[in-house]
Formats: C-alpha cells, sequence, structure tokens
C-alpha cells in the first residue's frame, strides 16, 4: 500500500493508546508518559478496562467508547490481545496503529500472520508489532518508548531495530542533531523499509534519510522505493554482518557472492551511500545534504601546516581518491599571492604564519582551478595563526561563491578545540571536521555518492544491443536438462548454451572411461597439440578438490593415465559422488592472457547475481570480486570490472599488451542477458576465463538449474530485484491529423526534453493538469518525472521523430500490492484535438493490465471537462471526491484493455 494513510502515522490529529497503565515501568505507562511529555497536540484517549483514570486522564474499556475517532492507535497489550484491538481500531475508523508488543511469532499459524492479512483486509496501516515507535518532532508527536525526545531537525532515521535507533537518538542528543522523524520497523508485518522511503521522499521536513537494515524481505519493492528516494535526496544506509558467509556452496561464483557483498551491490545500484558506523551515518548525511556532489575525485588540500596536509593526501589515496595536480595558471596565480617557501604542489602550504587575507587569496585561487574537483581548507593553531579570523576569511570566499554554477565544493578541517572557528564556517553550509582523516571521509562520501548516482541514472535495456542470442536454442538446452531431472548442465549441454548467446568455450568431449579420452584426444595430438583431463563430476564442484587436472598431456599414453589416475583419487577421495567419467580438452595457450572469473550466483533475497574478479584455483582466497544486479549495460559492465584490483593488470605494462575489456564487458552482459532469458539458471561458474589483446575464452564452465522459484510480486523476470528499461513497450503511431509520433518509455537523460515541453504548455494546461499555478519546473520536479523505477512506475512519451521534441506523456504509477495504479496525462497545448490524448491513454490502459493491476484512478478537476468526457468514453467510473467537491474521482476497472473506439 506505499505511502497510504502513512500521514496518519507521523501527523494524526488524535491518538489513542491501548494499554496504558498505571504500573511503573509498564510500557503502556511509559508510553503515556512519553505522549504527554512531546506535547501531542490533538485529542489522546486511553483504553484500559481496568482502570477508570489512569493520573488524570479518563480511561474507557475498549476503543469503541471513545468520544473522538482517534486517527492513530497505539497498542501495548499482551500478544493475544492484538489481533483484536486492531480489528477494533479498524471498526472505529482509525486509518493506522502502532503495535509496541513483542513476541508476535512467526509461520502462518501466528498473531504476527493473522495481524498481517487484517492490515490487507482492513487497509488499517500497521507499524511493528516489536518496535520503539515512532517518534515526529515536527507533529510533536512522541509514540515510543525511547528514553529522550530528539530536537527538531531535518534527517529521519528508519531503524529496523529499536535498541539501534533508541541508541542513536542517545548518540545524537549532545551533538545537537534533530530529526525529521525517527522510526523502527520492528518486524514489519504492514510497513516496511519501502513504504517509508517512499513517504519521506516526499516529506517536506526531511533533507536526508538514514537507514539501519539488518535484512531485506521483498528485494524488488525496496530497490524500486530506495531508487526513488535517492534520486530525490540522499539516502544513506549502514548494515552489520560485513563477515557472514554461505554455507555448502557448489561454486566459485556462489562462495564469492556473500550475503554481505550482494547487499553493497544491491545499495549501490539503488543510488544509496553505504556506510560502517553509526556515527558514519549523520557524518556522511550532514555531508552530502550541504554540499555539490563534485564532477571526479581530485582534491586538493591547502593549509598551515604540511604535514597534515601530507597525512591527508595519503589518506585519499588509501581511500581511492586522486591528488590533484595544480594547473599551471593557478600555480602563478598562488606564486603571485604566496610568499617564498611555499610548497609549489599539492597539498598547498600557505606557511604556519598565514593570515586570513593569505588563505582567502589562495582558497580563491584553489576554487578557480580546473585540475581540482574539491577543495579542502585545513588549519592547525600556533603561535602565529589566528583561527577565528582565518575561518571567517574562508567563509567569506565561499560566501561570495555560493550563486556560482557549477559551485566546487569545500570542506574544512580546524585542528584544535576552537568551537567558535567552527561556527563561523558552519554558518556558510561547509562541513567542518576535527581532523584530516575525517575531512578526507567526508570527500569521498561525496564521490562514492557520485558513483553511486551515476549507476542510478542507468536503466538498461531489456534486450541490449550488444547481445544476439539464439534464446530458443538456449530453452531448450535447459528444459531438456531439468525434464530429465538434472540440477546441473552436463559439458555438451554447457557448450551448447554458451554457442547460444556466442560465448567463447574452449571445447570439452566427455568421455567415460581412459580408453575413450585417449580416443577422443587424438585429433589434436595428431596436429602437435596438447590436451587437457578434467574429473567429469556434478557432484564435485572444485575438481582441484580431488586433484582432478591434468594439464599438458601430448601423447595418447599420457592421456589414458591421467584419466585413469584421476578417476581413481576423485573416486577415493569422493565415494558418495556419481562420477560420470573426464573431459578431454585442447590446451588453449595464450600466456599472455589474465585469469579471471565471472559467473552469476543467486541469491535468496535479491536473486541472480553478477560476480567478476580475478580467476583461478585460488579465488576464494585471493578474493578480488566485484558483484552487480543484472539487468547490465555495457556501461555498467565496465563499471564492474573497474571495482576490482585484478581490472589494473587489465592495462598494458612491460611486454604485455592490454587485454580487450570491451570483449570482457560484453561477455558480463551476455552472462546476464541469459540470467534475463532463462530464470531457471541458478548459477554459472565461468572459472579460468582467460582474456588478453585477442579477446576472451572461457577453460572451464559449470552451469547450475532449478525450476523457477518466483521471489518478485508483478510482472517482468520473476527473480530480478530490478526491472529493465521495458523497450517491448516502444512503438509508432498516427495521430487524428496523419502526423506519426514514437511512443516510449521515458529515460532518465529526458530531462531537458520535459523542460522544452512544458515551454509549449500553456498556463492554464498546467493548472489543470497539477490543480494549481505552475512557474517555475526545479530540477527535483522534472526528476520525479524522468528517473523512474519500472517495476512499479512507467512514463511513456510520444515523441516528433523528425525534431525529437515531446509531444505529450502518459505515467501510471502502481501501488506496492499492484493492485491498483494512479494515472496523469499532459498533451502540448498546440496539438489538442489531433487524438494524441485518446491514443495514449489506450497504451496506459493496455499497461496497465499487462501489469496486472485491477483498476487505474485519477483525479480530474471538475472543470476540466474535456478530460472527464474522455474519460467516461473510455470506460471510466466518474465520482466526486469527497474531500474536495471540485475534483473527480475517475476510475476503470481493468479487464486486460479499454473499451472504446480504435
Amino acid at each position: 500500500m506505499s505511502v497510504y494513510a502513512l500521514e496518519s502515522v507521523f501527523r494524526p490529529s488524535a491518538v489513542a493508546l491501548v494499554g496504558a497503565s498505571p504500573r511503573p515501568r509498564s510500557l503502556g505507562r511509559l508510553v503515556l508518559q512519553q505522549l504527554r511529555e512531546g506535547g501531542f497536540a490533538g485529542a489522546v484517549g486511553l483504553v484500559n478496562p481496568r482502570y477508570p483514570h489512569i493520573d488524570d486522564l479518563p480511561s474507557v474499556d475498549r476503543l469503541a467508547a471513545l468520544p473522538f475517532v482517534p486517527e492513530l492507535v497505539i497498542i501495548a497489550t499482551p500478544p493475544n490481545d492484538v489481533v483484536a484491538t486492531a480489528r477494533d481500531a479498524a471498526d472505529r475508523g482509525a486509518k493506522a496503529a502502532i503495535v509496541l508488543t513483542r513476541d508476535m511469532g512467526e509461520g502462518s499459524d501466528s498473531y504476527n500472520a493473522a495481524l498481517g492479512r487484517l492490515a490487507r483486509e482492513r487497509g488499517l496501516r500497521i507499524l511493528g508489532p516489536n518496535c520503539l515507535g515512532v517518534i515526529a518532532p515536527h507533529a510533536r508527536l512522541f509514540a515510543s518508548f525511547a528514553a529522550h525526545a530528539p530536537a527538531k531537525g531535518d534527517l529521519a532515521l528508519i531503524s529496523q531495530s529499536g535498541a539501534v535507533a533508541a541508541g542513536m537518538l542517545e548518540w545524537s542528543r549532545p551533538r545537537g542533531i534533530g530529526f525529521s522523524a525517527v522510526v523502527s520497523v520492528g518486524d514489519a508485518v504492514d510497513v516496511d523499509f519501502a513504504d517509508l522511503l517512499d513517504y519521506f521522499a516526499v516529506d517536506r521536513h526531511t533533507r536526508a534519510i538514514l537507514l539501519y537494515v539488518e535484512h531485506i524481505r521483498d528485494a524488488r519493492k525496496f530497490l524500486s522505493a530506495a531508487r526513488a528516494a535517492a534520486r530525490a535526496k540522499p539516502v544513506v544506509v549502514v548494515k552489520p554482518g560485513r563477515h557472514a558467509r554461505r554455507a555448502d556452496t557448489m561454486t566459485h561464483a556462489a562462495a564469492l557472492a556473500t550475503p554481505d557483498a550482494v547487499y553493497d551491490a544491491a545499495f549501490r545500484r539503488a543510488g544509496l551511500l553505504r556506510v560502517h558506523a553509526l556515527d558514519e551515518l549523520f557524518a556522511a548525511a550532514e555531508t552530502l545534504s550541504h554540499l555539490h556532489i563534485p564532477q571526479g575525485k581530485r582534491l586538493a588540500v591547502m593549509t598551515n601546516g604540511v604535514g597534515v596536509g601530507k597525512l591527508a593526501l595519503d589518506r585519499l589515496i588509501e581511500m581511492g581518491g586522486e591528488r590533484a595536480e595544480l594547473g599551471a595558471s593557478t600555480m602563478d596565480r598562488l606564486d603571485r599571492v604566496l610568499p617564498n617557501g611555499w610548497s609549489r604542489r599539492n597539498a598547498v602550504d600557505v606557511l604556519g604564519d598565514a593570515d586570513g587575507a593569505r588563505y582567502a587569496e589562495a582558497l580563491d585561487a584553489l576554487l578557480d582551478d580546473s585540475a581540482s574537483d574539491a577543495v579542502l581548507v585545513m588549519h592547525v593553531p600556533t603561535v602565529l595563526s589566528a583561527p577565528r579570523d582565518t575561518a571567517a576569511a574562508v567563509a567569506s570566499v565561499l560566501a561570495k561563491r555560493r550563486d556560482d554554477r557549477p559551485r566546487k565544493p569545500a570542506l574544512a578541517a580546524w585542528v584544535g578545540d576552537d568551537a567558535a572557528a567552527r561556527r563561523v564556517l558552519g554558518a556558510t553550509g561547509i562541513p567542518v571536521f576535527e581532523s584530516e582523516a575525517d575531512a578526507v571521509r567526508g570527500f569521498m562520501y561525496l564521490v562514492r555518492h557520485r558513483e553511486v548516482q551515476h549507476a542510478l541514472m542507468e536503466t538498461p535495456p531489456s534486450l541490449p544491443d550488444d547481445v544476439v542470442a539464439d534464446v530458443g536454442a538456449a530453452r531448450a538446452v535447459v528444459e531438456s536438462a531439468l525434464a530429465d531431472g538434472r540440477a546441473w548442465l552436463d559439458p555438451a549441454a554447457v557448450e551448447q548454451l554458451f554457442a547460444a548467446y556466442a560465448i567463447p568455450l574452449a571445447r570439452g568431449i566427455p568421455c567415460a572411461d581412459a580408453e575413450a579420452a585417449g580416443a577422443a584426444a587424438q585429433p589434436w595430438l595428431a596436429e602437435g597439440g596438447a590436451v587437457a583431463v578434467k574429473v567429469w563430476s556434478v557432484d564435485i564442484p572444485h575438481k582441484s578438490e580431488v586433484d582432478g587436472v591434468r594439464l599438458g598431456l601430448a601423447s595418447a599414453e599420457a592421456v589414458r593415465a591421467a584419466a585413469h589416475t584421476v578417476l581413481a583419487r576423485a573416486r577415493a577421495l569422493r565415494p558418495d559422488a556419481r562420477i560420470d567419467g573426464v573431459t578431454v580438452h585442447p590446451m588453449v595457450v595464450r600466456p599472455k592472457a589474465r585469469e579471471l572469473i565471472a559467473g552469476i550466483a543467486d541469491d535468496p533475497t535479491f536473486g541472480p547475481v553478477l560476480v567478476f574478479g580475478r580467476g583461478g584455483t585460488a579465488v576464494e582466497l585471493i578474493d578480488d570480486v566485484a558483484l552487480a544486479l543484472p539487468p547490465l549495460d555495457l556501461r555498467l559492465a565496465h563499471e564492474l570490472i573497474g571495482r576490482t584490483r585484478v581490472s589494473r593488470l587489465l592495462k598494458a605494462y612491460r611486454d604485455v599488451p592490454a587485454a580487450d575489456e570491451r570483449a570482457i564487458a560484453l561477455l558480463l552482459v551476455k552472462l546476464a542477458q541469459m540470467a534475463a532469458d532463462i530464470p531457471e539458471l541458478s548459477s554459472v561458474d565461468v572459472n579460468p576465463l582467460l582474456a588478453d589483446g585477442d579477446g576472451v575464452i572461457a577453460l572451464d564452465a559449470r552451469v547450475g538449474i532449478a525450476p523457477v522459484r518466483r521471489l518478485h510480486r508483478g510482472r517482468g523476470h520473476p527473480r530480478f530485484a530490478i526491472f529493465p528499461y521495458p523497450s517491448e513497450w516502444e512503438r509508432s503511431i498516427t495521430l487524428a491529423n496523419g502526423t506519426a509520433a514514437l511512443v516510449r518509455p521515458v529515460r532518465p537523460e529526458d530531462d531537458g526534453m520535459f523542460r522544452r515541453f512544458f515551454e509549449k504548455v500553456s498556463a492554464e494546461d498546467l493548472r489543470l493538469r497539477f490543480f494549481s499555478a505552475v512557474r517555475h519546473f526545479s530540477h527535483e520536479f522534472i526528476a520525479r518525472l524522468t528517473q523512474l523505477d519500472y517495476a512499479r512506475s512507467i512514463a511513456l512519451a510520444a515523441i516528433d521523430p523528425a525534431s525529437g521534441e515531446m509531444l505529450g506523456a502518459v505515467r501510471l504509477l502502481a501501488d506496492a500490492n499492484y493492485d491498483t495504479g494512479e494515472y496523469g496525462i499532459m498533451v502540448r497545448s498546440d496539438l489538442k484535438g489531433a487524438g494524441l490524448g485518446w491514443r495514449l491513454m489506450r497504451i496506459m490502459i493496455e499497461y496497465a493490465a499487462w501489469l496486472g493491476l485491477r483498476t487505474v484512478e485519477g483525479q480530474v478537476l471538475r472543470e476540466n471537462t474535456t478530460m472527464l468526457a474522455m474519460c467516461r468514453e473510455l470506460g471510466f467510473a466518474v465520482t466526486t471526491d469527497p474531500d474536495d467537491a471540485t475534483v473527480a474521482i475517475v476510475r476503470l476497472q481493468v479487464t486486460g484493455g479499454p473499451p472504446g473506439r480504435d
């Protein structure tokens, strides 16, 4: 239900507390005390049949006896009373409930399961159970048993753990950090992370969102909401369990795709900035929300103490940043404003006697230098320095540049206990850190945020242009193996599967025994080549564990002997394994190739995950690997490669030519597409994958298969956590005046196209569409229209093929349960009467039916008679909005396609 009725959780008009109690230290007593101390202005009703009064407040025996309708009900009763109490709340007209009770059980017969069913059936939003409650300082709502209420602020904290949320509140109090809201989700039988992300993404009191995540249940819903929220404002996440490992993995790729590594890849793809400690949550949020994002990772440092400057640059390089090289013109300018003896390099040492004027002139020069992406201003107290005057000079420079476009970010590190200097700098919006290490970490928050935002903007197509695959042949291979009850493809089937996607694979011939192996090797041996013999067993995932590989065999006798030895050792070491024989392969001699690994691992939460890194038998010990969620395009594939250490070895060095990185990236895209086309793939291990200047070739591959287990609701791939760009919804239409138009899903790069479109829409049409006069379209507003997550939202733009101009667009946003979708439509004012709105509405309704929605609805101003007439003709029912008589609610029951004319 996403944000439905969440306003009633955070800004209710009236509250009831069921389980209120006068007993000291009881949950009902603590929450009542906090509610009153928080200063909630609305009505508060108490429900407890054992007490007619609690303190100086009356109490009633049941919700129905309250003299008002509580918008929010707080439940602090024993577990066996919770479901009945929630049902009473729904009967009384409450819109939401916070359940503080714990020990509600698990499984289909538990109280938790019954409570979740009630929430869906009655439309009652339920937060919890087993949660800390909700604190909304701007609404003076303290519906929690946390020890202290936080100050008002603009950070929203969403925690899976009530204890962590309470601890973070206590940590933040002496530091003066305020919140727009604090909420713990607890068991999350209804309201979950995704719902809250959707809510705070548009909450005007929230500048940044902080998450403490232990696990995610619905990956697609979470990522859909996270991607939308991260496009609107910074979202910072911390997650424990970084060193957990999977047990009984059958492939290297699965072993490398640890649970935490998969979460890390998911957070990166969603545009979330991950940090690894609770205090870093606040530091990252402060930095991201006050500074512009830099264009790169080159940092210039200026300081009055060159030692701390060098330490800062050391830390910068360790964290993946780059030391900026000062431009020639900047060097000349600094020579003019700094005394002899300055460092003449980055870090810029302005010397220990620098005053505010010298700092200001040097900072001006560095801010103008195009060779750096950000500036770190550092100050160390000396007997010759004036920290506060210097801070004021730096603040003055930055204040004058406040309107610069683009605005280069600046950070400060003021070493020493000078709160006044920090306040002067903080007033300009510049983050001030206590040490060079903290300041560099703050800069790298910006760099990493930029990286994840770039990944967030990627919307790979359903069918990448670089991949031409024989999907039918590939599916036939997998379906045949599944029909035979196999969980692993045999070598011949792997060859056929890889051939369908044009993935180079060293040929292997399956042989039942040593004699067959000798015969199979003969053609290669006759040409003067050598062969390799490998054990063939689906039960032995890692051949090296049984010494199951022999290389460089140059005679039939050597092949037979090797096969005999390999089989004997495998049977001795793994008597439980089914051993089908050996496979014989020609030796691939590429002396300057790099050994890599590529594959697909199956994560129980996020589904297929792409794995890439350094390969070989010691791949898990080396642990040089990066992960990404499909779908993948070439840019994302190159970014995946670049996150590994082995990527440096792919470059040319000494007499070794560079490897063909595009061939590696294309192979990763093909694996991602294979996972998209064949949901039955449970694992793929390509190790080793050789890469050199001539391309790539897989020397060994292992493919696991299983019947599809759907992970995600809604249409699309049953196991992909991220919905690909729906290129199948691109089509051509003809308007009533004979004009042709291309209709396609909106992409993130359509920002400029939308701006030009709105210039051709009249003020009156804008008012009818947005229900108020619109004079300015902010970047954030346009981003919400163009940066879509296709799992739940779609916008289809009609475009003039000749000019590229947008003619109109229709959008549809489905709720999280894929039950109802809300639409919006706008056509350029000079195109009214051409039938474009009608055609876009029909395509939208067709899409809603494909998505599986039961209802499409929208709000239309009563005075917009043209839109209302079209809706009636399309079969929409039109009713008056009960909350606003000037607005009509239009609603269509989707039955596989709209009625009406062609």
